[in-house]
């Protein structure tokens, strides 16, 4: 077994444990490739653009076990381990990825249902008479 980097990203219930190798061989995710596992075409964008910035897409892989939310905070979280995982292969992209703010965890979650209320801020229709 090749050796690797190994991250955790998270991005709202999404959790990424992201194995970073080097060379050249398929990506996977949840041992399916990545376009099997991704449907939507605008989110193979975001889930390369830390490689495609650092100019590193055919010189690395991974192997991604992520859990829970979306698609899209799935794909977000995946992003930004394999950032993380960059910066560890090598420090000197740092700058590039935290200008593009990809090292910036995106701590926004759904906010909890208070009770008396139909959502978390949604009130019932009021009438005056």
């Amino acid at each position: 077994m090749a050796k690797y980097i190994y991250t955790v990203w998270k991005r709202k219930t999404a959790s990424a444990q992201v194995k970073l190798f080097a060379g050249k061989w398929k990506d996977m995710i949840n041992g399916k490739l990545v376009s099997e596992y991704v449907t939507r075409t605008d989110l193979f964008d975001v889930l390369y653009s830390a490689t495609k910035i650092t100019k590193s897409k055919d010189s690395v892989y991974f192997e991604v076990q992520v859990t829970g939310s979306g698609e899209s905070a799935q794909v977000e979280a995946i992003n930004y381990g394999i950032a993380k995982a960059l910066i560890e292969k090598d420090a000197s992209l740092r700058p590039i990825l935290k200008q593009a703010g990809l090292l910036t965890r995106d701590a926004r979650k759904v906010e909890r249902k208070k009770p008396g209320l139909h959502k978390a801020r949604k009130a019932m229709q009021w009438s005056k008479r």
